[in-house]
């Protein structure tokens, strides 16, 4: 095999998630690595993730796939506060996951652009077939 690289473990694999035989293919490795991001946007989007991981944001960003809003309406929408939607709105800014318009005294708030909504979309569709799979898998047994 060319640019292949093997060796044998010394110890067999415990959990199954371990190679018994480490088998490296040197080609497959640099083409990955070839393709792979710039470290600075490989930490931006694990920022973004990160900023996913909490139920809170994710229910303001799923309301705001319906248009613009201003704080008053996401609270009222979300079920939270007017503070935390505050505090999750300006976490969200600095990414750029949302943006913000300015109409006198009041903040509009929206997707920052058809990416967001594209992610948000891809998740909650990725969600929807998991949830189906687990319900299948219940009702087979």
């Amino acid at each position: 095999m060319t640019g292949t690289v093997q060796a044998a473990r010394s110890t067999p694999a415990s959990s199954g998630s371990e190679c018994a035989v480490r088998l490296v293919d040197a080609d497959k490795v640099e083409a990955v690595r070839s393709r792979m991001p710039e470290e600075s946007d490989v930490t931006d989007l694990a920022v973004i993730f990160g900023l996913l991981s909490d139920p809170g944001r994710v229910r303001i960003l799923i309301a705001l796939l319906e248009g613009e809003m201003c704080v008053c309406d996401l609270a009222a929408t979300t079920g939270l506060s007017e503070s935390g939607v505050s505090h999750a709105l300006r976490l969200l800014r600095g990414p750029r996951v949302v943006q913000v318009r300015r109409a006198g005294r009041m903040a509009y708030y929206s997707l920052a652009d058809a990416h967001v909504r594209m992610l948000l979309d891809l998740g909650l569709t990725h969600v929807g077939h998991a949830g189906q799979d687990r319900l299948k898998a219940v009702s087979s047994q």
